[in-house]
C-alpha cells in the first residue's frame, strides 16, 4: 500500500537471540544484508502483516518468537532516485515502517528461506547489536539507526547497549538482558 504522499506502508523485524544478537540475512542472489521487512496490505493489520512477512521470509511461525516491542511512530526513508520506478503508478518514493523487536523463543532449526514463492534470503547468521548499520545499503542506514535505538532500550544489557557508545541520556547502562517495556 502506497499513501497519498508515495511512501509504501511497510514492517520492518529485528529478531534477536538470548545472547541480544541480531538475526541478519543475505538476500537471494546478491551482496547485500538486512532485516526482514515487507509491505503491508490494505486493510492489514501492521502486526499481522509482521507475522506474515516473518514467516514468508524466515519461515518461522507467531510461537516460534515473542514480541518484544515496537516503534512508537513511522520511520521513513525514501529511495534514491535512481531506484524510483517513475512509470509505475502510484508512485512510491521510499518506505514508511513500523518496526517490531522479536525475542526468537524456537530453534534455529526452525529458520528456512522456502515458505513463499520466491524466497527473499539466502543466508543468515547472528550479528552483534550494532552490526547492521556497518553493511546495510547506505538510504535505509537512518532508519536502521533510530529502530535499533529505539527498541534497543528492550534489550539493554552491557553487551547490548542502547547506542554505538552505550550511553542512554547521559547515563552508563549497567543492567542485564531486559524485556518489557521501558
Amino acid at each position: 500500500m502506497i499513501d497519498s504522499e508515495g511512501y509504501r506502508h511497510n514492517v520492518g523485524i529485528i529478531l534477536c537471540n538470548d545472547q541480544g544478537r541480531l538475526f541478519w540475512a543475505r538476500r537471494a542472489g546478491m551482496n547485500s544484508w538486512q532485516f526482514p521487512q515487507g509491505g503491508i496490505e490494505p486493510d492489514e493489520d501492521p502486526e499481522c502483516a509482521m507475522f506474515r512477512e516473518l514467516y514468508e521470509e524466515t519461515g518461522l511461525l507467531n510461537r516460534d518468537v515473542e514480541v518484544i516491542g515496537r516503534t512508537k511512530g513511522w520511520l521513513r526513508y525514501d529511495l534514491p532516485k535512481r531506484f524510483i520506478r517513475r512509470r509505475s503508478l502510484p508512485l512510491c518514493i521510499g518506505q514508511k515502517q513500523l518496526w517490531y523487536i522479536l525475542h526468537m523463543v524456537s530453534t534455529e532449526e526452525h529458520v528456512r528461506f522456502d515458505c513463499s514463492d520466491k524466497p527473499e534470503f539466502d543466508e543468515w547468521r547472528w550479528v552483534d547489536f550494532w552490526h547492521p548499520l556497518h553493511e546495510v545499503v547506505f538510504f535505509k542506514k537512518q532508519v536502521y539507526r533510530q529502530a535499533l535505538t529505539e527498541l534497543g532500550a528492550y534489550l539493554v544489557s552491557d553487551a547490548v547497549p542502547i547506542n554505538p557508545d552505550g550511553f542512554l541520556a547521559g547515563k552508563r547502562l549497567k543492567r542485564r538482558y531486559q524485556r518489557g517495556r521501558t
